[in-house]
């Protein structure tokens, strides 16, 4: 019985979906340190570089609940195909483009390609498991995302240098390009299941999945730490003059990450919500002590190790929590409202961490960040009959 399981969950159209996702996270990741430098290159001042690298994080923002509705109304796979066609023209466009101005354009392309395919990706791979193994699915899912988001970064950082912004981006190109090459091998299209013709009610469209509210609210909290650490752990390190290899810090995030994804897998469809998410504050809590206290290796190594398992573990269980709340004809727009806080949480990051440095002296930077343990608590008691509900009907589908 064990045996039919495993293989039900892992067809070859589950790996060629994820394949695809690691391809697009790739592209993108592999891009985002680069964008700034390359901006000033061309002639961007730096107001006008910093505009054109969150063009993708604005975009996301206004058009995720327009991909959500999409994706409950089109095959998942023309999405896709579309949402990595957009993408390969805006990093090509990066390569070809002339001037500051152009790479404004084509960072817009990419970023609606990047929404298409967040939401469609998630959503499609949702059709191709069993329900009572969406769990363990997102959990793989972001596992190729987290190791795309550690390889990636490292590789262009490391090339630029050496051939060049120009050259170092036809990597990205390559990868963005084998999302729609990969994805032409997927059987199961994911097409939507209408009863008769489509009416008005069909075209109804709806901003956010409601009952995904308090999972995006609360990832969007999670993310503010995360893409705070993301932005500025290099200059904490510095203005602390900290002697610590800290280029090392993500790729530990991802070791982890892939070391408890690959134990837990399977109790990621059995474990109420509340459960994982003490275990994730817990760990919130323990790596931004680490990282306020850090004076060695060390201890970055287990600020590390504590991120992966407090954010890392937590994105998949409101991944999959999302999509287990929401209606089936509405996974698409439940994926959405959950990027739609993640897309939040990567805004607000940056902005927090740079007003905290401002205004209050940089030992402190952590220790105020953890001000959003509080107000996820008062989300989940609020909401815990529903959090936990959702996985007891998982429990009851697996049973």
């Amino acid at each position: 019985m064990a045996k039919k399981e495993k293989e039900s969950i892992f067809t070859k159209d589950v790996v060629l979906v994820m394949a695809a996702a690691f391809f697009f996270m790739f592209s993108n990741m592999y891009c985002n340190p680069l964008i700034n430098g390359y901006a000033k290159e061309l002639g961007a001042s730096s107001t006008f570089a910093g505009v054109i690298v969150g063009m993708m994080s604005i975009v996301a923002m206004f058009l995720r609940p327009i991909a959500g509705n999409l994706t409950d109304h089109f095959s998942k796979y023309q999405l896709s195909f579309i949402g990595g066609l957009l993408s390969f023209i805006g990093v090509l466009g990066y390569i070809l483009t002339p001037n500051s101005g152009l790479l404004l354009v084509f960072r817009l392309i990419n970023g609606l390609g990047y929404v298409l395919c967040t939401v469609c990706m998630t959503t499609w791979l949702s059709y191709l498991v069993p329900f009572s193994h969406v769990g363990e699915a997102m959990s793989f899912y972001g596992l190729m995302n987290a190791l795309a988001m550690a390889l990636a970064p490292a590789i262009s950082i490391d090339l630029y240098r050496v051939i060049g912004y120009r050259l170092a981006i036809i990597i990205s190109a390559v990868a963005a390009l084998m999302v729609v090459v990969t994805i032409q091998f997927v059987g199961n299209r994911a097409q939507p299941k209408r009863s008769g013709q489509p009416t008005a009610a069909h075209w109804h469209i709806k901003i956010i999945q409601r009952d995904s509210i308090p999972v995006a609210a609360m990832i969007g909290l999670f993310a503010i730490s995360y893409f705070a650490t993301q932005a500025d752990i290099v200059t904490y390190v510095e203005q602390r003059h900290l002697s610590i290899a800290v280029g090392a810090y993500f790729m530990i995030y991802a070791v982890v990450l892939l070391a408890i994804r690959l134990v837990l897998r399977n109790q990621f469809d059995t474990v109420r919500f509340g459960i994982w998410l003490i275990a994730s504050l817990v760990a919130n809590v323990f790596y931004l002590l680490m990282l306020a206290v850090m004076k060695s290796n060390w201890e970055m190594a287990l600020a590390a190790a504590g991120m992966a398992l407090g954010y890392g573990t937590i994105y998949s269980v409101c991944q999959s929590t999302a999509m287990m709340m929401a209606p089936a004809n509405d996974r698409g727009l439940a994926s959405a409202t959950f990027f739609l806080g993640i897309d939040i949480g990567m805004t607000l990051g940056p902005i927090v961490g740079g007003v905290i440095d401002t205004l209050l002296p940089v030992e402190d930077f952590y220790l105020v960040m953890l001000v959003i343990v509080p107000l996820i608590l008062l989300i989940y008691l609020a909401n815990r009959k529903k959090l936990n509900g959702a996985v007891a009907h998982h429990q009851a589908d697996l049973n």
